[in-house]
């Protein structure tokens, strides 16, 4: 299979569940909304060293309160840990921020305590209200009041949707990437946790030191590929990793299909995806599969 005259590999990329949770921030305007949605983002590409994965879904037209807001996802591999870290960054990086309040943005799954916990903050000050059978949470600050949803859904997601894109050279390879960290961005439903969505260090599971639990992608590392069992045609220089993390597998597929059609492009030699033989999570992502749903595909 080639798309653009560029071949596809026939391989899967293996993804794993995790819990998902959507965050909206709404401020005076949508500058001071996205600033605390960039915050709370902030050091979440992995799970791996971050013990979280989120990314900004997009601004929203519709918010619970009417102002300009914008859409946060944020993963994690438990329910636990998720509530945890909602509690850390809606508090440190939503409440701090001028003018923002923060909404739950689902309404199916299971309940986790936010704004009843970082009501706390204020003191013996704060307060609660409940509108159309909803409760928030009032924590007096010194612009006025923050005001935050009590409880937060949190349902099931998947983790590590994944494609390589393999180039003749940095700038090709790099200018591919772009190009489909691009299109994909702001699709409906996933995120795109590493930065510019773009990831260099792609890893393999295990290393050979003891107690560390990833380790570099030697196979597609072109630096290596006279000391290792390569994965590289000759004509390889770079290669780039898109890593995405979403709501359900139809988002992942989509917006895969979306940024594998845009980075196939002059100097790519070719697309795989990253797995582990099916041993690492139960999603496997075909590559030729998801591409036969409407996209520009010759065999």
């Amino acid at each position: 299979m080639q798309v653009n005259g560029v071949p596809i590999a026939d391989t899967f990329a293996e993804a794993f569940p995790m819990w998902a949770a959507r965050a909206v921030i709404t401020a005076r305007n949508l500058g001071w909304a996205m600033e605390a949605a960039r915050k709370m983002t902030g050091m979440a590409t992995s799970v791996i060293g971050c013990g979280l994965e989120a990314g900004i879904e997009g601004p929203l037209a519709d918010t619970p309160d009417g102002r300009p807001g914008v859409s946060v996802l944020l993963f994690a591999t438990s329910k636990e840990s998720l509530a945890k870290r909602l509690v850390d960054r809606v508090g440190q990086c939503v409440m701090t921020c001028p003018t923002t309040a923060c909404f739950d943005g689902m309404t199916d799954g299971e309940e986790v305590r936010v704004g009843s916990v970082l009501r706390y903050f204020g003191d013996g000050f704060q307060s609660a209200k409940r509108l159309a059978g909803v409760r928030y949470c009032r924590v007096p600050v010194m612009d006025g009041e923050f005001l935050v949803s009590d409880r937060f859904h949190v349902t099931k997601g998947i983790g590590g949707g994944n494609f390589l894109i393999l180039g003749e050279t940095q700038d090709a390879a790099l200018t591919a990437a772009e190009q489909a960290a691009a299109v994909m961005s702001g699709l409906p439903g996933i995120i795109l946790p590493f930065p510019g969505g773009i990831v260099r260090s792609g890893s393999k599971v295990g290393s050979r030191y003891k107690g560390v639990v990833a380790s570099t992608n030697d196979a597609y590392c072109p630096t290596l590929r006279r000391h290792t069992a390569t994965a590289l045609p000759d004509n390889v220089n770079a290669v780039y990793e898109i890593v995405l993390d979403g709501l359900s597998v139809a988002a992942i597929e989509t917006a895969m299909a979306t940024g594998i059609s845009a980075a196939c492009r002059a100097g790519v030699v070719a697309i795989t995806a990253g797995n582990y033989g099916g041993k690492l999570g139960p999603y496997h992502l075909h590559l030729h599969r998801l591409l036969q749903g409407g996209q520009e595909v010759s065999a």
